[in-house]
């Protein structure tokens, strides 16, 4: 049986590199991997790895159009994580500009599948803080933040490539912890924030709630949408519906944990923490997880249901304390 050729794009990034550790560990015998790297990227863990590097940007579609030749599959893993207003226009260019882009070098080559990794960002939420679906409505709130919006119009590049014939399935994970140990590349700022309450350098919580996924199942469920989504669906990757309370109370009873007690955020010292790093932002010109955007957003009660996945992948997330574990040892 001939092998299937396999494009990742944002390969150096913490799911993207995640998923071709998972490729060639479950799938060694079954693929070609080609990945797109960044000039300006380090693929340093990845030259010593049976994969074929080439250097191109998502917003180069010249670039792009190289790159896909041959290809049977694309996962579609490069994007911009960032919540200060003056990183709006990059949201726009490289989540929503770059996905067209990918959409458009699939057609042109015709690449059988893209599974897009998209996010709960681009999930609506519900006005009771019961589970939201994959089909619950993209709110008008959501619109007003910048990385929601930008997800959700890159979901809408992606099912505009479904129209003109492509297969596309759409994976939204909550919020990515965990650490693979094998993998260099396994870091995130989302992993740098439970260290620091771990350590007890965080006391200061938001009052709201989220879904969180280690970044394991998130490369497991990339590789079953591949092999088994439906196209034209969106799957939520979501393992825990957790308060930012109730994480924290789990990271402060795990043994050696210098968390004190938390401090709730109020609303007052939420808006200038955000104020804080909007101005840091700018001056710095690097992306903030502390915004205005993203303090109200972490005031709500969100949470998620993940019987998509469960039922149609044959997911089974793992244990909180699993993932837990792999950051803090």
């Amino acid at each position: 049986m001939s092998k299937s050729s396999i494009l990742i794009t944002g390969a150096t990034g913490y799911i993207g590199s995640q998923i071709v550790f998972a490729l060639l560990s479950q799938c060694s015998g079954e693929v070609n991997c080609r990945v797109i790297v960044r000039e300006s990227s380090n693929s340093s863990f990845l030259e010593g790895l049976p994969v074929e590097i080439v250097r191109a940007d998502i917003l180069d579609p010249l670039a792009l159009n190289e790159a896909f030749r041959g290809v049977d599959t694309v996962f579609h893993c490069a994007g911009l994580i960032a919540y200060t207003r003056n990183f709006r226009n990059a949201l726009y260019d490289i989540n929503v500009l770059g996905t067209r882009n990918v959409v458009n070098a699939s057609l042109f080559n015709n690449v059988r599948r893209v599974v897009l990794t998209s996010s709960i960002a681009a999930i609506g939420a519900t006005e009771d803080g019961s589970q939201a679906s994959e089909s619950t409505t993209f709110q008008e709130w959501q619109r007003r933040n910048g990385y929601m919006e930008a997800k959700h119009l890159a979901e809408l590049e992606a099912l505009r490539g479904l129209a003109e014939g492509l297969e596309v399935v759409m994976v939204n994970p909550g919020v990515v912890i965990g650490v693979d140990r094998q993998n260099p590349a396994s870091v995130s700022s989302s992993n740098k924030v439970l260290r620091l309450m771990y350590q007890g350098k965080l006391p200061f919580l938001p009052s709201g709630a989220t879904g969180f996924v280690d970044v394991r199942d998130v490369a497991d469920a990339h590789i079953a949408a591949w092999k088994k989504g439906r196209s034209g669906e969106r799957y939520i990757l979501v393992g825990h519906n957790l308060a930012f309370l109730d994480l924290f109370d789990n990271i402060r009873a795990r043994a050696g944990s210098n968390a004190g007690q938390p401090i709730m955020v109020p609303d007052g010292l939420g808006w200038l923490a955000g104020l804080g790093g909007e101005c840091w932002s700018m001056l710095s010109q690097r992306a903030s997880f502390i915004s205005l955007e993203s303090i109200r957003a972490s005031s709500r009660k969100l949470a998620y249901s993940n019987t998509r996945s469960v039922e149609e992948l044959s997911l089974c997330y793992r244990e909180l304390s699993e993932t837990l574990t792999s950051i803090i040892a």
